[in-house]
């Protein structure tokens, strides 16, 4: 017989309501479904942008929910204590969720599972994060994949099921207490920042669907080439809706399939399976998100020390080197960061200056809005030369001639970059009302000097290189 109990759906990082078998499932024969997210130590841990964008991805989600007659229920502690409120509130006896990857998720998600289960409760988890779960892709000798290209390769032609249509919902008899969003102040560690950076987000699913319709109207046939060409609308934008759930990697897969074979589509395909790579290294290597992946690099002498004076330049966009300085000024301005740029400053940091990557790293994790936990770490580490599949140590962006292949004529520089320009860009005036005041910087200052010669710094980074090796 089907339940009339209600059915807990306990969302995280899937905020939206098409292609979620977890909520597809729940909404199954008309069963009432309660909507909840939690506020626990995995939302209080996080960095001041992707706080304040979880704060902006829920209140569009709630406004998606109550357009269908239902509501998102936000409660704070842990998990486990508010779902057993929950489940004495409305006498649900069912609780589902999309799985997640990190392993503080799966710590705290295989102690929920096991102790609801316990007291006779169906407790069950989802795919929808990812295009295929970790443990699904293996070597033929059975082993996870270290390398990208192979890895592309054993998934590229898996049959992948559709998308599932967003489900009827079905209110329960009488909702739970919620806690107030506003009262959460989800926002508060961006201080001057957050109406800055809001000029530059559109959350929630619909916003995120726009978005991609759009990209494939106009850009994807393109988007081999100009994906790196960092003054140019180039890229797809889905990162910081991929990061929050609010639309399916499966759903851009097929759409991305339905644009063709070309070099433009395929090369989409491959930027969401790198996010699956990353995933795929975290789950089997969880060390990876604070430590060296490849534990030969745990000597190399790189710099710890985030008081020095060229790791504040690096972050306040005053290193004197230009593309560098731009990039990290679109970061503090809207959240995110170019991918090709994101390269060129990593480099930099960490061969350059030769300053640890989990600076850099932690830096990301406070300004960006498509934060992610898989694919910042990979990143770092693959710059930094530390990680699987990593970029050899000794291929050194020259963020010099970087600046000449990827922005030619200077436009994206001249756009982030105020000091030294007759008539600075609305966008260069934007980083210093958006950054901290005791910073005391301003658009009249002189453009920075170098803090490092590139071939001094290059040299002293492969001096060091050698030195490890030996």
């Amino acid at each position: 017989m089907a339940t009339t109990k209600p059915c807990i759906i306990w969302f995280r990082r899937d905020l939206r309501l098409s292609d979620h078998p977890a909520l597809r499932e729940a909404a199954a024969g008309g069963r009432p479904v309660i909507p909840v997210f939690i506020r626990d130590a995995s939302v209080d841990g996080l960095g001041a942008a992707p706080k304040w964008r979880l704060g902006l991805g829920l209140e569009a989600f709630a406004a998606a929910l109550e357009a269908k007659g239902m509501r998102l229920i936000l409660r704070a502690g842990p998990a486990l204590e508010v779902l057993e409120e929950l489940i004495e509130e409305t006498g649900a006896d069912t609780v589902h969720w999309s799985r997640l990857y990190d392993p503080e998720a799966q710590e705290r998600d295989s102690r929920v599972k096991a102790a609801l289960r316990d007291r006779g409760l169906t407790a069950k988890s989802f795919p929808g994060h990812l295009l295929h779960e970790p443990w699904t892709v293996q070597t033929g000798q059975g082993d996870y994949y270290k390398v990208y290209t192979p890895f592309w390769k054993s998934v590229k032609d898996r049959d992948l099921p559709q998308p599932c249509p967003r489900p009827d919902l079905t209110a329960p008899a009488t909702w739970p207490q919620s806690d107030s969003l506003e009262d959460w102040a989800l926002g508060a560690a961006m201080r001057r920042g957050g109406p800055v950076v809001a000029d530059y987000v559109k959350a929630g699913e619909e916003a995120a669907l726009r978005s991609f319709g759009q990209f494939m109207a106009d850009r994807i046939g393109s988007y081999a080439e100009a994906r790196d060409m960092v003054a140019e609308n180039g890229t797809s934008g889905m990162s910081q809706y991929l990061s929050l759930g609010e639309v399916s990697p499966l759903t851009l897969w097929h759409r991305a399939l339905e644009a063709g074979t070309g070099k433009g589509p395929e090369t989409f395909r491959k930027e969401l399976v790198w996010r699956e790579f990353a995933y795929h290294l975290m789950f089997h290597t969880p060390q990876m998100l604070d430590s060296n992946w490849r534990r030969e690099w745990d000597a190399f002498p790189w710099n710890d020390d985030e008081r020095r004076a060229e790791v504040k330049a690096w972050k306040q966009g005053r290193t004197g080197e230009p593309f560098v300085d731009a990039a990290m000024r679109e970061m503090y301005v809207t959240g995110t960061m170019h991918n090709r740029a994101r390269m060129i400053v990593a480099s930099y940091l960490t061969k350059h200056l030769m300053c640890h990557w989990r600076i850099g790293q932690k830096w990301f994790d406070d300004c960006l809005v498509d934060w992610d936990p898989a694919s910042n770490a990979l990143g770092w580490q693959w710059t930094a030369g530390s990680g699987p599949d990593a970029a050899p140590f000794f291929r050194i962006f020259n963020p010099e001639t970087q600046a000449e292949k990827f922005d030619p004529d200077g436009t994206y520089r001249r756009r982030w970059l105020a000091e030294g320009q007759a008539r600075p860009t609305k966008t260069a005036l934007s980083y210093f009302d958006a950054i901290p005041e005791r910073w005391r910087m301003s658009p009249a200052d002189k453009a920075p000097e170098r803090i490092v010669n590139l071939q001094v710094g290059r040299e002293r980074a492969l001096g060091a290189y050698r030195e490890s090796r030996d």
